[in-house]
């Protein structure tokens, strides 16, 4: 991916929110570049962050586009990345959270930034479906950062899944992306940035 992205959205991950640690990081780095970064606060409701995820691409017709998205975010990028041909940066992607998440999260739950309680249902999980991605299109489009010590994701899943993408794979680590700030200017590489 050799052009210069005039704005970058970080989609964030289940239950977390624009104010994570991560998402603040990364904000604080592209500001620091003048880097034009946008984190939308994602619902719990897949179906409502993919509409808003659709629009806000949709508004910037006349701009350049990273993705940048982290776990679930990172689902949501895929398919995003798929339909608008756009590049996306994974971290600690979600490969089949529909999978995953029926056996852990459904039910009521409570994001720890903004303290909203929500019952998360099998209709979430059946959308969470819709958008699956089970071959890559264009794996130029794409940079997998993965670490091995990730305990809610299986990191392999998207080794496999992103087989013919830029891959980073670090070995130990956890879900958050420990350090993550040392792959930041992997993610500006990648986008052309630096």
């Amino acid at each position: 991916m050799k052009k210069k992205p005039h704005r970058i959205f970080y989609l964030h991950g289940f239950n977390s929110s624009p104010a994570s640690a991560k998402a603040r990081m990364f904000v604080d780095y592209c500001h620091q570049r003048d880097i034009n970064v946008t984190v939308p606060s994602l619902s719990y409701d897949p179906a409502r962050a993919m509409t808003l995820l659709e629009g806000l691409i949709d508004s910037t017709k006349t701009e350049k586009v990273l993705l940048v998205g982290s776990s679930l975010g990172g689902y949501y990028a895929t398919w995003l990345a798929q339909k608008y041909n756009l590049p996306a940066a994974l971290v600690n992607p979600a490969v089949a959270p529909f999978e995953d998440m029926g056996k852990k999260f459904l039910g009521w739950q409570k994001n720890i930034y903004t303290a909203e309680e929500y019952e998360f249902t099998q209709t979430h999980l059946d959308y969470l479906r819709t958008l699956c991605i089970k071959k890559i299109n264009n794996p130029a489009n794409f940079l997998l950062l993965v670490q091995t010590g990730d305990k809610v994701l299986d990191y392999r899943l998207a080794v496999v899944l992103y087989a013919g993408c830029t891959q980073v794979v670090q070995t130990g680590g956890s879900h958050s992306f420990d350090n993550c700030a040392s792959v930041f200017p992997i993610i500006m590489q990648f986008a052309g940035l630096e």
